[in-house]
Order: C-alpha cells, then sequence, then structure tokens
C-alpha cells in the first residue's frame, strides 16, 4: 500500500481540513493517509482546544486513516525542530510522500529555494546572527535572512506561516536524503492568522476566538465545521466542562512562576539571555493571562515564543529534557492514536519494516519523551475537576481509536 503523510494539529478540524486532507489523497494517489498531530499543547505553544482524542475521532471521520502523535518535546518548538520530528515520524511509518498547504501550491518553489539555500547557508546565518544581536525577534530576523540570499519572493513569501512551515518541511526531507517525495497543494481562501469567520472556510485561530467567545458552537462556527467536528467539540464540552483556552491556566501558570526560583525558572527550556526576571517581575501584576502576555511581550520577545516558554514551564520542561531532539536522526517511537480499516491494513503490512517501536500508550515504553508526555497530559487536564481529570488522563492507557 501506498501512503502519503499530512503534518497537522487540527485545533479544531474544520472545512479547510477537509479539503487538505482529499486534495493530498488525489495529489499523491495514496491508498493511505497518515496524520501526524500534536498532542495536548500545539507548536505555536496554545493548549488544544479539546483533547487530542476528539481530536483524533474529528480527523478519522474525515478521511484520514491514521493518526499518529507528535511527541511533545518536537511539538512546542520553532518550526525546524517541529519539522524534523514530524517528517522523522512519517518516515518511520515509511510513507512516501507528505503534502502540505502553501501561498502557491507550486513545490518548485520549495525545492529550488532548498538548492538556493544551501548554497548560501553561511550567508543565512551571518546575516541571521546580525538581525539577533539588533534585538529582532527570530521570525523577523530569518525573514531578512531570507530576503538577503533572495529567497523570499511573490512565489514562495516566507512570512507566511504555512510557507514557513513547508519549507521546513522540504528542508527536513532534503538534509536527511529521506525517500519521500515533498507535494504541495495550494491552500484555501482564510489566512492563517485571521481572527473572524467570513466564511465556510475559515482560520483555526478565527473559528477558536468564536468558539471560546461564545462558549458556544455559535450559527458562524456550524457553517465552518464537519458535523463530526461539532459533534466532538460538544462531546468534550459536555463530558469535561469546558473547551481550552490559556486563561484557564492563568492561576495555575501564576502560581508556578510566583513558587518558582529564579535559578529554576532559567533552567526551563526557552527561558534565555535573563528572560527569568522578567518573567517573575511581570507576574506581580498580572491578572490575566493576555495581560500577563502584553507586559512581557517585546519586538524580541515574541507572543508564540512566550505562549511556548509558559508551556514548557508549565509541564517543567527543562533544556536538558529537549537537547537530545537537536542531534537524532530519528524519533525514539511512533505512537499511534487511531486507525481505520485502511489504516490498520496499511500498519499490519508496514509495522516489521520499521525501525523503532509501535506503541499506543504510555505505558508502552520507558523513553524519557513518554515521561515527558505523561507530564503535558497531567498538565492538559489539571483545569478539570478532580474526577473529570483522572478518567480523561486514563484515556493515555487506553487502546487507540478505531473507527
Amino acid at each position: 500500500m501506498k501512503a502519503c503523510g499530512i503534518i497537522v494539529e487540527y485545533n479544531p478540524f474544520h472545512n479547510g481540513h477537509a479539503f487538505h486532507v482529499q486534495a493530498s489523497k488525489e495529489a499523491s494517489g495514496a491508498d493511505c493517509l497518515i496524520a501526524v498531530m500534536s498532542g495536548s499543547f500545539l507548536q505555536r505553544g496554545e493548549p488544544a482546544i479539546m483533547d487530542k482524542f476528539h481530536r483524533t475521532k474529528s480527523a478519522l471521520s474525515a478521511g484520514v486513516d491514521i493518526v499518529l502523535e507528535l511527541p511533545y518535546v518536537y511539538a512546542v518548538q520553532s518550526s525546524d525542530l517541529f519539522a524534523k520530528g514530524s517528517v522523522q515520524t512519517l518516515n518511520e511509518i515509511g510513507v512516501s510522500s507528505i503534502c502540505f498547504g502553501s501561498e502557491s501550491g507550486d513545490i518548485s518553489h520549495f525545492t529550488e529555494g532548498y538548492d538556493v539555500f544551501k548554497h548560501n547557508q553561511s550567508n543565512y546565518k551571518t546575516t541571521l546572527q546580525e538581525k539577533l544581536n539588533q534585538g529582532l525577534s527570530f521570525p523577523e530576523a530569518s525573514r531578512y535572512a531570507y530576503q538577503s540570499i533572495g529567497l523570499s519572493t511573490d512565489e514562495m513569501d516566507l512570512a507566511k506561516p504555512n510557507n514557513i512551515l513547508g519549507f521546513s518541511y522540504v528542508k527536513s526531507i532534503m538534509d536527511q536524503n529521506l525517500p519521500i517525495q515533498p507535494l504541495t497543494i495550494t491552500r484555501t481562501k482564510s489566512g492563517y492568522h485571521d481572527r473572524t469567520i467570513t466564511g465556510s472556510i475559515a482560520s483555526a485561530t478565527s473559528i477558536r476566538n468564536e468558539l471560546l467567545k461564545t462558549h458556544s458552537i455559535s450559527r458562524e462556527a456550524v457553517s465552518t465545521l464537519p458535523e463530526e467536528t461539532i459533534d466532538q467539540l460538544h462531546n468534550y464540552q459536555q463530558q469535561a466542562t469546558s473547551w481550552h483556552s490559556w486563561e484557564c491556566y492563568f492561576h495555575l501558570l501564576h502560581y508556578r512562576v510566583m513558587t518558582m526560583p529564579e535559578d529554576e525558572l532559567a533552567a526551563i527550556n526557552g527561558v534565555d539571555e535573563g528572560l527569568e526576571y522578567r518573567i517573575k517581575k511581570s507576574a506581580h501584576n498580572a491578572h490575566s493571562f493576555h495581560e500577563w502576555m502584553n507586559n512581557i511581550k517585546t519586538k524580541r520577545y515574541t507572543w508564540t515564543r512566550l505562549q511556548r516558554i509558559f508551556a514548557h514551564i508549565l509541564t517543567n520542561t527543562k533544556k536538558t529534557d529537549t537537547n537530545t531532539i537537536r542531534n537524532t536522526s530519528t524519533v525514539p517511537y511512533v505512537r499511534l492514536l487511531g486507525m481505520t480499516e485502511t489504516g490498520q491494513m496499511y500498519l499490519n503490512s508496514q509495522k516489521k519494516e520499521m525501525n523503532v517501536p509501535l506503541i499506543s500508550t504510555l505505558a508502552q515504553g520507558t523513553d524519557p519523551m513518554l515521561s515527558i508526555e505523561e507530564k503535558a497530559s497531567h498538565a492538559y487536564y489539571s483545569i478539570l475537576p478532580p474526577e473529570k481529570k483522572n478518567a480523561f488522563h486514563h484515556q493515555e492507557l487506553e487502546p487507540p481509536i478505531r473507527v
């Protein structure tokens, strides 16, 4: 069987994702579509609006055949490390292609751009460091560095989040010389960070804003979501009593920061350049997560970077926990969250070819990444009432979802 991989978060799964699923199948000609999905916390440092298991059910009902979990230590990272973990996971499961959305929908812009990047990498690094030294954030410095080597063009605008991630996927595939064909489709309508719903295909950001603002699945939100996602959102809200947002974690996060010694805070992944003092000082006058973020955010410390740091504070993820992933050539395991009959057929034919264990629960392995995953799960469910929290965390020990 031929498999195509997609790299997703589904926060939540919406009509634009449904388009991507079908277009990826058509572009790749694959028999089996495999999604690697962030778990409890996402690439931009946000808690997922509902848990990984309900999001998995939404994906499997919409044409995805296998859902794998991207380990937390890769999921809550910059685009290059996020891409590295995602691509390595899909490579271990044997995909022959990976399909992503981009502004142009032309893969040659990315593969030719990779050649330009490799031939001018030293110039890129020099400009990047110069801009960082000037106090720019990494995304801004990187944009200038790409422009300096002629890479950010109308055809591949590396200021666009989808293009940044897509280029990171292509770099990861080609840097490691993996037997995977990169494919891209033209992304649909709304912008990645659009904050309001303007049609039936809307950004996940605008959909979450609507859901969290109204605490309900409004008519505007309904128009953007497949029926199964609506059901899963409703079921999760009923069972867990609320959807997740950073404001739900404010008091716990505030307590963590106020009671952590500064040297312990400095050991947290992402806390560099004396940022622990700024985080600690700003906590004294913060009355909400949003206010706290606005008090800390600067040109250098972007909202996304700070959210990732707060996720690491909440999960107590230290620099020492993530150092190894920068130099590894593969992931230590592949975790299965759910599958269809087609997905099960594919796994039956593929698992003997895998070089790392295929697991489905946190209890099936001893790798340190799994203990970090368990901490992330406990942190994620910590806002729920005790009886709900224990029931939801128990899902981590149950067999994969089958549909």
